[in-house]
């Protein structure tokens, strides 16, 4: 399933190409709201809550959807070959003069008062890359019931949204706690700095085309430049394996050029009539099965 990260992104996406824009086609492929006649609304903004996408139309509507497991939004220049996937699966169609939005697969989409958005939503969290973010009560509703498993509660949205199985596994596994483990058995100050670190993973991701569990990524500042080159050790002359190094502790520019030298002299490639290694493995391996073959023959013997 999508997480908080994938969400975002898929609801920037829909907000550069229909904000702002006038709709000149609309179609929703769902029975209850086949009927629902959005075109000549202009779309206000597309944003996410946790997991759940809202795409605000002017008029006091919201369109609400959720991607589940399967669920995908795309979006197509004019003339593009739509490829999300067969026509079957299209649940939502939105076009305005630049662009055109498809929703393939949406096992949630529904049409409601923007003023109602709280049925749809208000049952969550706080959202852990949403401008309300509370660390909190985000701890608060976690510690509600100390003996649910603190991989099971970090999936709970209603205790902070956004979080789902990739990010659970990554933050027990970055805390070095058991997700069986009941949230109440937690020592002291791992909560606080589990949720702590579920924010900085998220945020560290809202905006990266690869997302990165790892806290390095989230350091390096989001510029756009390149990562600096690592230092490079220098390259030993030719037909040396490693540099050498004189006593000083630099590398001898010309090692090979040494006579005599040991390491200047010695092949690089596998010594004549030398066997493969695997092929020695497998002899001994063979020599110690017929010696266990022989053992427990001689056991059955006695």
């Amino acid at each position: 399933m999508p997480e908080g990260d994938t969400v975002l992104q898929t609801a920037a996406r829909l907000h550069a190409a229909l904000a702002g824009r006038a709709l000149t086609h609309a179609d929703l492929r769902v029975p209850r709201f086949a009927t629902s006649d959005l075109s000549g609304r202009t779309v206000l903004d597309v944003t996410a809550r946790g997991k759940h996408l809202l795409t605000r139309i002017e008029g006091g509507l919201t369109l609400h959807s959720h991607l589940r497991m399967d669920g995908a939004w795309r979006v197509y220049a004019p003339g593009e070959r739509w490829r999300g996937g067969p026509g079957h699966q299209i649940r939502a169609v939105l076009t305005n003069a630049d662009h055109t939005a498809v929703g393939y697969r949406l096992p949630v989409l529904e049409l409601l008062r923007t003023s109602e958005e709280s049925k749809a939503v208000g049952h969550l969290g706080p959202d852990l890359l949403g401008p309300d973010w509370d660390p909190a009560l985000a701890v608060d509703r976690l510690l509600a019931a100390p003996d649910r498993p603190i991989g099971e509660a970090l999936l709970d949205q209603r205790n902070l949204a956004g979080i789902g199985n990739v990010y659970k596994c990554e933050l027990c596994f970055l805390a070095r706690v058991t997700p069986w483990l009941p949230v109440g058995a937690l020592p002291d100050g791992v909560l606080p700095r589990l949720v702590a670190l579920a924010h900085r993973l998220l945020d560290a991701n809202r905006d990266r085309p690869t997302r990165t569990t790892t806290i390095r990524a989230e350091r390096r500042p989001r510029t756009g430049a390149p990562a600096p080159n690592p230092p490079q050790r220098p390259l030993p002359p030719s037909g040396c394996r490693n540099p050498c190094t004189s006593t000083a502790g630099s590398t001898a520019p010309a090692c090979a050029a040494a006579p005599g030298s040991a390491r200047s002299t010695r092949p690089t490639g596998r010594r004549t009539g030398a066997r493969p290694a695997s092929r020695a493995r497998c002899r001994r391996y063979r020599g110690a099965q017929r010696h266990k073959d022989r053992y427990h023959k001689d056991r059955r013997i006695n």
